[in-house]
C-alpha cells in the first residue's frame, strides 16, 4: 500500500487525505495544532462561491492598493514597510495581470467543478455544517461598481456560471432583512454557505473511520525526498512515506524551499466576526441568504438558527495574526447599517492569514523531487476550491503521470480533468 504523508490540516489537506484514502493511500496528516482546523479553515466568511472567482491581478486593484495605504479601515491594506518576500511577490502579481482574463474563467471553471465533489463527500460522510442552498445575492450602491460587475459576469459566464442581474426592487425581494441605498445586483442561485470549520472538523473524524493517522500536536521541523523515500521529522520523530503532499497554508513555502521549490505563497490576512444570535428579534433581522458586498468587500454567510458570519478585507503585513479593533470595527459596523435589528451585543473576532501565489491560482501538481505534491495556495478561495484540487491531486498522486515534475500546473487542463473525473 502506498504510504502518503499530508502536511496540514486544514479544509485543504483534508480533503487531500479523504481523496486518497479513497484511492487506497495509507495516509498520515500532521498539523502542529491539536485539532483539525485551526487556522485559516476555522472562520471565514463561510462562502462556497463560484461568483467571487474574479482574480485580484489588475490595474484597479494596485490604484485601490495604493490610495488606500494610508487608511486603517480600508478594505485593501498593504503594510508600505519593504520585505523582500513582498517586493518579490508584488512583482509576481503586477507580471499577471495580463492574464486576469484567462485566470479568472478558469478559476470559475474550477469553483464549478468542485461543488459536486464537496457535497458528495458530506453526503456520504453525514457532516453537518451549517449548509444553506439559497444563492449568493452580490449587492451594489454605485453605478459604475454596478457596470463593472456586468463585465466580471460576462468572464463568468465564459466560465459555465449562471447568474442573473437583479434590480433594487429584486433584491429586496430576495432578502428583506437587506437595508441600504442598493441600486441593484446579482443573484446566483447554484453558490452556497456553510461553516467550513464544522465540515472540516468532520471530514477529519471521517478520515480516521477510513484509516488514516491524524498526527497532531506534531509540528513538522523537516521534510526531504531523497532515493525515492521521504522523510517527514516532527517533534523529533523521523517517519519514512512514498510521497507528501504539501498543503500547509503559508507554511507551505517554507516546506517547498526544503524540497527544492518555489512556491511564492504570501500571507494576506482577512478579519471576520461571528455575530451570536440571542434573542429573537436579532434572528428575525438577519438574513437567509448569502451576502457579497463588492464595494466593502464584505461577505455574510448565516449559520443556522444562532449564529451571523461577517468577514472580509485583505492586509499585506506578513506573518502577523494580530485582531486589529481598527480592522474589525468596520464589519460590526456594516452589520449594524444593513441590518440595524441585529444586536451586535455579543461579536467574537477572528483574523487568519490566506496562503495566496501571485497569480490567484492555487499550486496543485508535482515538485521537482520524486513523491513530491503540492495541494496549496489557494488564496481567498480555498473552502470554494479545496475539494476539486484534492481529487485532482490525489489522482496525480497515484498515477503519478498527470503532470511534468517540478511544473505548476496548467489550470485549463487541469479543470478539464476535474469536470471529466465528476462525470
Amino acid at each position: 500500500m502506498t504510504r502518503i504523508a499530508v502536511i496540514g490540516a486544514g479544509v485543504t489537506g483534508l480533503t487531500t487525505a479523504y481523496e486518497l484514502l479513497n484511492r487506497g493511500c495509507e495516509v498520515t496528516v500532521f498539523d502542529r495544532h491539536r485539532y483539525a482546523a485551526m487556522e485559516t479553515s476555522f472562520a471565514n466568511g463561510g462562502q462556497l462561491s463560484a461568483s467571487n472567482a474574479e482574480v485580484w491581478t489588475q490595474w484597479s486593484t494596485v490604484i485601490k492598493g495604493l490610495k488606500w495605504m494610508l487608511q486603517a479601515d480600508a478594505p485593501l491594506l498593504v503594510n508600505p514597510a519593504p520585505t523582500l518576500h513582498k517586493m518579490r511577490w508584488m512583482a509576481e502579481f503586477l507580471a499577471n495581470i495580463p492574464h486576469y482574463k484567462r485566470n479568472t474563467v478558469e478559476t470559475v471553471r474550477l469553483a464549478i467543478a468542485a461543488r459536486a465533489v464537496l457535497f458528495e463527500m458530506a453526503d456520504r460522510e453525514g457532516i453537518d455544517f451549517d449548509l444553506e442552498k439559497r444563492g449568493i445575492l452580490h449587492f451594489y450602491d454605485r453605478a459604475k461598481d454596478l457596470a463593472h460587475a456586468r463585465k466580471v459576469n460576462a468572464l463568468l459566464a465564459e466560465g459555465g456560471l449562471e447568474r442573473r442581474e437583479v434590480s433594487a426592487e429584486e433584491v429586496r425581494a430576495i432578502e428583506p432583512a437587506l437595508q441600504g441605498d442598493i441600486i441593484g445586483g446579482f443573484l446566483t442561485p447554484s453558490d452556497s454557505s456553510g461553516d467550513i470549520h464544522k465540515f472540516t472538523m468532520g471530514l477529519a473524524r471521517a478520515c480516521v473511520r477510513r484509516g488514516a493517522e491524524m498526527r497532531f500536536e506534531a509540528e513538522v521541523d523537516h521534510v526531504s525526498s531523497h532515493d525515492g523515500i521521504v522523510r517527514v521529522t516532527a517533534g523529533g520523530r523521523e517517519d519514512r512515506f512514498d510521497g507528501v503532499v504539501v498543503s500547509a497554508g503559508i507554511k507551505s513555502r517554507d516546506f517547498a524551499r526544503q524540497l527544492g521549490d518555489r512556491v511564492n505563497i504570501y500571507p494576506v490576512k482577512g478579519y471576520s466576526i461571528t455575530v451570536s444570535l440571542d434573542d429573537a428579534e436579532s434572528q428575525a433581522a438577519a438574513p437567509w441568504i448569502s451576502l457579497l458586498d463588492d464595494r466593502a468587500k464584505i461577505v455574510a454567510s448565516r449559520f443556522g438558527a444562532n449564529r451571523f458570519r461577517i468577514a472580509g478585507t485583505a492586509e499585506f503585513n506578513g506573518a502577523n495574526k494580530d485582531i486589529r479593533d481598527d480592522r474589525i470595527r468596520p464589519l460590526t459596523k456594516w452589520c449594524e447599517t444593513h441590518f440595524p435589528g441585529i444586536s451586535t451585543e455579543n461579536v467574537t473576532p477572528w483574523a487568519g492569514l490566506r496562503p495566496m501565489m501571485p497569480s490567484m491560482l492555487p499550486r496543485v501538481g508535482r515538485g521537482r523531487a520524486p513523491g513530491v505534491f503540492y495541494n496549496t495556495g489557494h488564496g481567498h478561495l480555498g473552502w470554494t476550491l479545496s475539494a476539486a484540487t484534492a481529487r485532482i491531486i490525489a489522482q496525480t498522486v497515484v498515477d503519478g503521470t498527470r503532470q511534468s515534475p517540478g511544473r505548476a500546473h496548467a489550470l485549463g487542463p487541469v479543470v478539464a480533468q476535474a469536470q471529466a473525473d465528476l462525470a
